[in-house]
C-alpha cells in the first residue's frame, strides 16, 4: 500500500506542477490579447448615402466590364455558300495528300 500511497503523492505533485504552468500561459495570453485589442471600441461607420455611391460605383464597374464599354454586342459573322464549299474542297485535298502520303510510306 505504500506504494500506491507514494503514486498518488507523485501524480499530485505533477497535476500541481501542470497547474502552475497552465496559469503562466493563461497569464501570457491574457497579456497578449489586451495588448493587440481595439481599445476604444468604437468603429467608423458609413452614412446611408456613403454606401450608395459606392454600390452605384460599382455598378457602373461591372456594367462596362460586362459589355465592354459598348451597349450593343456584336452581329455574328455568316459564311456564304461559295466560301463553305471552298473551304470544304480546299479539306479535302488536305485529307487526299495525308491519305497519299500514308500509302506511300
Amino acid at each position: 500500500m505504500t506504494n500506491l500511497s507514494g503514486l498518488v503523492k507523485q501524480l499530485a505533485k505533477e497535476r500541481d506542477y501542470v497547474q502552475r504552468q497552465l496559469s503562466a500561459l493563461n497569464a501570457a495570453l491574457t497579456a497578449f490579447t489586451g495588448a493587440y485589442t481595439n481599445k476604444t471600441g468604437t468603429r467608423r461607420t458609413l452614412s446611408a448615402a456613403g454606401r450608395r455611391k459606392i454600390s452605384l460605383a460599382q455598378k457602373a464597374r461591372w456594367a462596362k466590364q460586362s459589355s465592354n464599354g459598348k451597349a450593343t454586342p456584336k452581329p455574328k459573322r455568316h459564311v456564304s455558300v461559295e466560301a463553305r464549299r471552298k473551304m470544304a474542297a480546299a479539306q479535302r485535298a488536305r485529307w487526299a495528300k495525308v491519305k497519299q502520303q500514308k500509302k506511300a510510306a
